[in-house]
């Protein structure tokens, strides 16, 4: 492996230089597998024993691949996902026992608005910190990204700028919230906070305006079987065109092109792909915005072989 190197311009240097103080930030998270799937419970959990402040705020029901569809929240004329919520239930409610957990009956972008304006004044009195989703049950890459709820959500929140991150990743199937979890429930978790706290130590801002991360993780099995197998790599989230595609961040001995993140993913050795977006578009952000990535995630992100 190539040691790690990165070129990082020098009006970025503002941008990452003074370490946060604070490691304990407000959070809103969301996903398009529903609010009591699995695999987005288990993330609350470890973000809270992390230290952070969390509220979930997911649809009903499962709503993959809705992309940014928004609607109003309607009353619940089925039971909400894994009988979670009983038919005739109202269009947006919490659990009983746990208020931080909330659904909305709708899609992903409406249940992460409802989150950020309405969940989140009540437990922060404030406007989230940062903003998660998933992870999703199964991959999102490349232009996967463009039908993702996941993705939906994470953008919504960037266009609210609230930075933000969608994780996805490659085991699983839709689980049950009161189910045992599997390893890749707690591998996925594990991984998807340790991005997001190494994102909140390095200070705000933590992403630049209208950013957010699109994080895909490769498949827990027997040679990538606990989170320590695991090594991050920067990405693109689309294939680059030669020519008309604009240069990346120069980084891993490779000057102005990252990979693609399916290349990462399939890539054996445990590798998962970190790519920076833009909100408005979903498209790669340019190799700036890239680089203020970079020098932010720097103590966790790794180089492909060579």
């Amino acid at each position: 492996m190539r040691p790690f190197t990165h070129l990082v311009p020098v009006a970025l240097l503002l941008f990452t230089t003074l370490p946060s103080a604070v490691t304990s930030v407000n959070i809103v998270l969301s996903n398009d597998d529903g609010w009591a799937e699995l695999n987005v419970r288990q993330f609350y959990k470890s973000l809270t024993s992390a230290g952070q402040s969390v509220v979930l705020s997911a649809p009903a029901i499962d709503q993959s691949g809705r992309s940014s569809l928004d609607a109003p929240p309607q009353p619940l004329n089925q039971p909400c996902q894994f009988n979670s919520c009983p038919k005739g239930s109202p269009a947006t409610g919490s659990n009983a026992t746990e208020p931080r957990y909330n659904y909305v009956n709708s899609y992903p972008v409406t249940a992460i608005r409802y989150g950020i304006s309405v969940v989140a004044p009540k437990f922060f009195k404030a406007v989230p910190d940062l903003a998660v989703a998933g992870p999703n049950v199964g991959a999102n890459v490349g232009a996967a990204a463009l039908i993702s709820g996941t993705v939906g959500a994470a953008t919504e929140a960037a266009k609210q700028r609230i930075p933000s991150i969608a994780f996805s990743g490659t085991s699983g199937k839709p689980t049950a919230w009161n189910a045992k979890a599997d390893s890749y429930n707690l591998i996925y978790s594990d991984l998807a906070t340790n991005v997001t706290t190494t994102l909140i130590k390095s200070a705000k801002p933590y992403l630049p305006n209208n950013a957010w991360l699109n994080v895909n993780f490769p498949a827990v099995d027997n040679k990538c079987a606990k989170t320590s197998d695991f090594k991050f790599v920067l990405s693109r989230i689309y294939t680059a065109v030669p020519v008309l595609t604009p240069a990346d961040v120069s980084t891993c001995g490779k000057t102005g092109r990252l990979p693609n993140e399916r290349d990462v993913v399939n890539t054996k050795g445990c590798y998962a792909s970190i790519s920076v977006g833009l909100a408005d578009t979903k498209l790669d952000a340019d190799a700036i915005t890239q680089a203020a990535v970079l020098a932010k995630l720097k103590s966790i992100l790794s180089c492909l072989p060579a």
